[in-house]
């Protein structure tokens, strides 16, 4: 789900547009393919989710929204996303206290 690469992490995410809300709302898969699973409000339409999943990204990590790039998954509901300046320990803790939050 979270892999180390130069300047930050990726994150791997599945994402559900459509939903009431945007929230975390569990894991998506398993071992290495495990992605974190994201409801999102937008729409799927014209890119309008993939905009609110960087924004939602963002906030959760307390980062810039031009730090968070999609780098994968564009059409796809699989995404992944860089997230610059994060740590692997830094994600892990946020994304630990994220799930324990729902």
């Amino acid at each position: 789900m979270i892999r180390v690469v130069d300047g930050g992490v990726t994150l791997a995410v599945r994402a559900q547009a459509g939903a009431r809300k945007t929230a975390v709302v569990g894991v998506y898969g398993e071992g290495v393919a495990a992605q974190l699973k994201i409801a999102v409000q937008a729409p799927p339409v014209e890119g309008k989710a993939n905009l609110a999943l960087i924004a939602f990204l963002a906030e959760t990590f307390g980062l810039a929204k031009n730090k968070v790039e999609l780098v994968g998954g564009e059409l796809s509901r699989s995404k992944v996303f860089l997230l610059r300046g994060v740590t692997e320990a830094g994600a892990d803790s946020l994304l630990s206290r994220e799930r324990k939050l729902r």
